[in-house]
């Protein structure tokens, strides 16, 4: 009951994000975004887990992407490097989590031939529209966070289990829309496309502590 109450909460609190998202209120993010991290991160220390060791690897990656979160309110290059390192230390976590999971070696498979098609696209996409910006200099990170994020996917497949991969998929679709409007096209709804699969997959994750 506890837990069902919090995942409650952490979804209201998602809601909420998504709609001052929407609406340009900033204000109200500078509390609801943190705030279903956080709640994200009770629900996954109060729940029931296959492997305890993964769920404190997991927690942490939780956390650190919770710090991003915060570095990401601001609009300022400076925040969003820390956002993106902070990120990436996540997923470096998150990826040592899922390598204590059992390997499934045809869908590790999978994985990587899904990878390189995204980055072989999108990635490269992306990574010429950082250039283009003006923002050259943030292009030798963005390749590490492209590999990075790309390893953690990769990791989720080789689980073979279907949250795991669900989770991942939406935080690898979440960061690319984040990536494209912010340095190739914006669209106005990019944002809210951002934080809906952002969370989901934040979620997802959590869930595949407990399905395994």
């Amino acid at each position: 009951m506890t837990t069902t109450i919090l995942a409650a909460v952490t979804g209201a609190f998602m809601l909420g994000d998504w709609w001052a998202t929407w609406a340009k209120r900033q204000n109200v993010r500078t509390v609801t975004k943190p705030a279903a991290l956080l709640f994200l991160i009770v629900v996954a220390v109060a729940i029931e887990p296959f492997v305890y060791t993964i769920r404190t690897w997991m927690v942490i990656g939780l956390a650190l992407s919770l710090i991003g979160d915060v570095f990401l309110l601001g609009d300022s290059k400076a925040t969003f490097i820390g956002g993106l390192v902070s990120f990436l230390l996540g997923h470096v976590v998150y990826v040592v989590a899922m390598q204590q999971a059992p390997r499934s070696v045809p869908w590790t498979i999978v994985g990587l031939v899904l990878v390189a098609v995204a980055i072989g696209t999108v990635g490269r996409r992306i990574v010429s529209g950082v250039g283009a910006s003006g923002n050259r200099e943030l292009v030798p990170a963005v390749i590490a966070y492209l590999v990075v994020i790309s390893a953690m996917v990769v990791s989720a497949f080789g689980t073979a289990a279907p949250w795991a991969i669900i989770g991942a998929g939406l935080f690898y679709a979440s960061d690319a829309t984040l990536a494209w409007n912010r340095f190739i096209e914006e669209r106005r709804f990019g944002p809210l496309a951002v934080m809906v699969t952002y969370h989901l997959g934040q979620a997802g994750l959590v869930a595949w502590l407990v399905t395994g």
